[in-house]
């Protein structure tokens, strides 16, 4: 469900810092730091220039207008346009000051984030909606540079303006000065309340835009589908509810930013309207100059701008902490380590205690397979002990996985898996709907970790070899083929090594028996197939996904039921090619039908997640009937 990772938008984490929050950026702004300082310099100097124009004011009122010169009145006209264009000016340059370089600060947050996507578990892609993730990468890092560019800035301005227009009505009349100090406790405990609340408000509304984004993504993916079906007015109504939910989150904000406005704007204004009447009485009694009450009401209306801003510079820097927040919850999940992992589960057992590797006893039909299995697990400690280059296949020993959201007492999805893939050698994964298959291959890339047990390839421990290395090693085919927008040579080579070209592309293409297609598509190899590989047929697209699978030559091949969507002549000729791929490495192969299944040596049953035969297809015909059944029609429909 979108969003179910969020944290709870109405129970805020009450140790939660605005200023906290925000620090967490300071390893992006470091580099601009000085750009930003100058900008902030710059503003300050441009603000306070609006608090010497009542200064001017109270020189032409007491002196030129006051003496009857004319010539003074002009002057002091021309000191107010300079101060115009000076104050315009300094706010420019400010304005220019920040604009590349918080370009570039966003810039490099989303990078990070990228990167930090492309090297996350599949476990976190499997809890999170891309939806969610999307509007972090967008419109969050939106909120983060207008925060930069804007309240960042002009809070320090507005508090330094604010500060120095208050020192100087203390200065022209203290007095006066006091009154319009009288609005700054209120205002205070009205920021305070406001900011509580509004961060509550903005982090719904921003998790309800990431909900929104993942309806749009699903509808706009899934269009073949909701057209088919005749959905759109469902999807329509899907679209519409979550559209007005965050449309109500939007007008509460923009109750509370309107509430929070006007009372900053009314108690500044009683109070200036006080000290207004206040003052003039003392003109009246001779106890104050005309101009100096015009220079103090006019600082007092300079100061407007920057106590009524302060309401939505706090707005808008709660959503930036919110957006920072949401930033950071994908920055600090755990990534997969690149390196060996030094430190087993405790789960797993140690190598010199691993029970010997054999099967359950519905196997017992293939026993001269099992006998082999026995006696080449008996070796396994010195195996792995032995350098990577010496051949022994695949092991999985005593292997176990639970997923980790799944309920306590949910049996494991994998229960002490012990098998042996010989050198060479191609084995067949058979077993009914979510008997474990799917879940056993991606271990071997380590796309999920076991929670128990250890996989050897030839004799070395996954867990110790560096990811990298690792998948240089071992190549996959998933069952849905997946494509990128780009060409076809660009997918295929994907799953190549770094000097891979047209000679390794075009016999990949061959073996998965694409070439022929590829070639009249109008741009041959260097075609664009869109969007998911979409603009091609089912079959086309697994294909393609097959000869990525193979085109890098891999010591050890997974194939997750790569001919599910082939017709069968096409599925005839993969299999004769594949053949002699499979020949020069060593593979496990997600089997669905018998024409598959003969692609491999031997054979093995999975089921309620553990191994239940090993033997070869014939043997397992005539010896297994859950194997029996699910090579028949019947298995193939249940299926």
């Amino acid at each position: 469900m979108p969003g179910e990772h969020a944290v709870d938008n109405d129970s805020p984490d009450p140790r939660r810092s605005t200023v906290r929050a925000l620090a967490r950026l300071w390893p992006y702004v470091r580099p601009v730091r000085a750009r930003l300082a100058w900008a902030a310099a710059v503003a300050i100097v441009a603000s306070c220039l609006s608090l010497v124009i009542p200064l001017v004011l109270k020189w032409m009122v007491d002196g030129p207008v006051a003496e009857g010169d004319p010539g003074g009145v002009w002057l002091g006209a021309l000191y107010l346009l300079l101060l115009g264009i000076a104050e315009a000016v300094l706010f420019g340059f400010r304005r220019w000051l920040v604009a590349r370089p918080l370009a570039g600060v966003e810039a490099s947050m989303r990078a990070a984030l990228y990167r930090r996507l492309q090297r996350l578990p599949i476990a976190f892609h499997d809890r999170w909606a891309s939806g969610q993730l999307l509007s972090r990468a967008t419109t969050d890092l939106m909120l983060l540079r207008m925060f930069l560019a804007f309240p960042l800035t002009f809070l320090l301005v507005n508090g330094v303006t604010i500060l120095a227009g208050y020192v100087l009505l203390l200065g022209q009349d203290w007095t006066l000065g006091l009154v319009l100090l009288t609005p700054v406790v209120p205002l205070v405990i009205l920021c305070s309340l406001f900011e509580t609340q509004y961060s509550k408000v903005a982090r719904r509304a921003q998790d309800q835009v990431g909900d929104l984004t993942t309806v749009v993504e699903e509808s706009v993916l899934g269009i073949r589908i909701v057209k088919g079906f005749g959905r759109h007015r469902s999807q329509a109504l899907a679209f519409r509810a979550l559209a007005e939910r965050l449309r109500g989150t939007e007008l509460v904000k923009a109750r509370m930013l309107a509430g929070i406005w006007a009372l900053i704007t009314i108690i500044p204004e009683l109070a200036i309207g006080a000290a207004l009447v206040l003052g003039t009485v003392q003109v009246a009694d001779g106890e104050l100059s005309a101009g100096t009450l015009v220079a103090f009401l006019s600082t007092a209306l300079a100061l407007r701008w920057p106590v009524e801003s302060i309401g939505f510079l706090l707005a808008m820097s709660q959503e930036a902490a919110t957006a920072t927040e949401r930033y950071f919850e994908v920055m600090d999940s755990a990534e997969e380590s690149q390196g060996p992992e030094l430190v087993k589960s405790p789960s797993a057992a140690p190598p010199s205690s691993l029970p010997p590797a054999s099967t359950s006893s519905s196997a017992s039909t293939s026993s001269s397979s099992t006998t082999s299995t026995s006696t080449s697990t008996s070796t396994s400690s010195s195996s792995s002990s032995s350098s990577s280059s010496s051949a022994d296949g695949v092991r999985f020993e005593n292997v176990s996985f639970r997923y980790p959201d799944a309920p306590p007492d949910a049996p494991p999805v994998l229960d002490r898996v012990d098998l042996h893939i010989r050198p060479g050698e191609t084995l067949a994964l058979v077993g009914g709907t979510g008997s474990g298959k799917t879940t056993l291959t991606a271990l071997v890339p380590r796309l999920h970790e076991p929670t128990g047990g250890r996989i050897l390839l030839d004799g070395e421990d996954i867990t110790l070899m560096e990811r990298e290395r690792l998948r240089t090693l071992v190549s996959m085919a998933f069952e849905e083929p997946t494509l990128f927008s780009a060409s076809v040579g660009e997918n295929v080579l994907m799953g190549g090594t770094e000097g891979a070209g047209e000679p390794e592309l075009w016999r990949a293409l061959d073996v998965a028996q694409a070439g022929g297609f590829v070639g009249a598509l109008p741009e041959g190899a260097a075609t664009q197939v869109g969007e998911q590989g979409l603009s091609l047929s089912g079959g086309q697209r697994q294909r393609l996904a097959l000869a990525r699978a193979v085109v890098g030559r891999p010591r050890f091949l997974v194939l997750d039921d790569p001919l599910s969507a082939l017709d069968v002549h096409t599925e005839a000729l993969v299999e004769a090619a594949l053949r002699e791929v499979l020949r020069d490495t060593t593979a496990l192969v997600v089997a669905h039908r018998p024409s598959t299944v003969l692609l491999a040596d031997r054979v093995a049953l999975l089921s309620g997640g553990r191994v239940a035969a090993v033997g070869t297809h014939h043997e397992l015909l005539r010896g297994n009937a859950e194997y029996a059944w699910l090579m028949s029609g019947e298995g193939a429909e249940e299926r």
